[in-house]
């Protein structure tokens, strides 16, 4: 086992190494192990400076290993972490310019809202406390609710008690604990417009650690979906979701059709693909397929439902002898069941704009799709992966 001065000198060996100027937080080849279970894989990960980051996946994953991590909480089993330029791996929780807020808020009951706000400035003994927690109070909208005690407040007030906390002590990273976990819906759904404004306002970067798909991308400028201590793919919400690499992402973000197909030819811009006798196009940017052989994806909104023989708005990919199996009316859209030829249902959703009837089980329906929204995954890859993990 390595000495405290050998853990130094790995760490100025590694910071001697880098040399770029990334002024953010950076994971190099970390792993944690615990006994023969390794909760995260050799983790690559660089977190710009004041951007709002997401890390996303179902329970087990290693995302919050990684954050413990990040917090000093727990130790890196190998690898380093960096905080702008300086190595971190080792250094205790404390001294970290680091503040974590958790799901449970942990605010002290007794001390009213200013006093836990002010609680950690006036334990380092800075001066001028009472404005410094007067503009975070009212950054999160809460300096009408000072002189009350945790108890009085709502638990979305309560959050923001934490994040005020938490942010007044200007920490280079502020790391998000499934923050938003003990809220209901429609709460959750304010709070997370909160966060993204806070978050911008202030400028730090925001690592924020969750398993609602929805959470992180309505908050986060990228997102790493991490799935069994790796990250499956890293990017825009709106990239992982109209192009995912694995059939993991895409079934985790969201909803997809995965359906089987056989690639007939690959072109500079389109592959074509055999979907059990019909031909589809799919853009070469989003393929990912190495073999002959893969899984065409199409997410359940890009599907357009019509009648026999109808001619749709979607030229190129249509697909005949579908048969309406199941109708669920959510109010925004109608969500179809459609069982294919071949056997297979298919997910549509079609949104409720009054201007096509609704179909009913048992009619018989034609689907279709413009190409630029399909994506092929390659077909070694489960189909199921990630499916039922987005209902954690």
């Amino acid at each position: 086992m390595s000495s405290p001065a050998d853990l130094a000198d790995q760490g100025a060996a590694r910071a001697t190494a880098r040399t770029d100027s990334f002024d953010g937080l950076r994971l190099e080849n970390v792993t944690k192990s615990f006994g023969s279970f390794t909760a995260v894989d050799d983790l690559d990960l660089d977190v710009p400076r004041g951007s709002f980051f997401a890390l996303l996946g179902p329970s087990g994953c290693g995302k919050t290993t990684t954050l413990r991590m990040v917090a000093g909480l727990e130790t890196p089993t190998s690898g380093g972490i960096t905080l702008a330029g300086n190595d971190i791996t080792y250094a205790k929780p404390y001294k970290r310019p680091v503040n974590t807020v958790f799901q449970s808020y942990a605010l002290f009951p007794h001390l009213d809202i200013h006093e836990n706000v002010a609680f950690g400035l006036k334990r380092r003994k800075v001066g001028n406390v009472d404005a410094q927690v007067t503009e975070m109070l009212e950054l999160v909208e809460l300096e009408s609710q000072a002189r009350k005690k945790p108890a009085q407040l709502s638990g979305g007030q309560q959050q923001r008690v934490a994040l005020a906390r938490a942010l007044i002590n200007k920490p280079e990273v502020l790391l998000l604990d499934e923050p938003l976990g003990a809220l209901d819906l429609k709460l959750r759904r304010n709070m997370q417009l909160e966060l993204k404004r806070i978050q911008t306002e202030v400028g730090l970067t925001f690592i924020h650690v969750t398993h609602d798909q929805e959470e992180a991308m309505t908050m986060a400028d990228t997102v790493a979906v991490m799935n069994a201590g790796v990250i499956e793919q890293m990017g825009a919400p709106q990239e992982l979701y109209e192009n995912p690499r694995t059939t993991f992402v895409a079934n985790f973000l969201g909803q997809s059709n995965l359906i089987g197909g056989t690639i007939k030819s690959r072109a500079a811009d389109v592959v074509t693909v055999d979907m059990h006798g019909v031909d589809v196009s799919i853009p070469a940017a989003r393929c990912h397929a190495d073999g002959d052989e893969g899984w065409i994806g199409i997410r359940p909104e890009k599907v357009l439902i019509g009648d026999p023989g109808e001619q749709l708005d979607a030229p190129g990919n249509s697909i005949p002898g579908g048969v309406v199996t199941d109708v669920s009316f959510v109010g925004v859209s109608t969500q179809y069941q459609v069982r294919m030829p071949w056997g297979q249902e298919i997910q549509v959703f079609a949104q409720n704009t009054g201007h096509r009837r609704i179909y009913r089980p048992g009619e018989s329906v034609e689907l279709s799709w413009r190409p630029d929204y399909a994506f092929l995954l390659d077909a070694s890859q489960d189909a199921k992966a990630g499916a039922q993990e987005g209902t954690d």
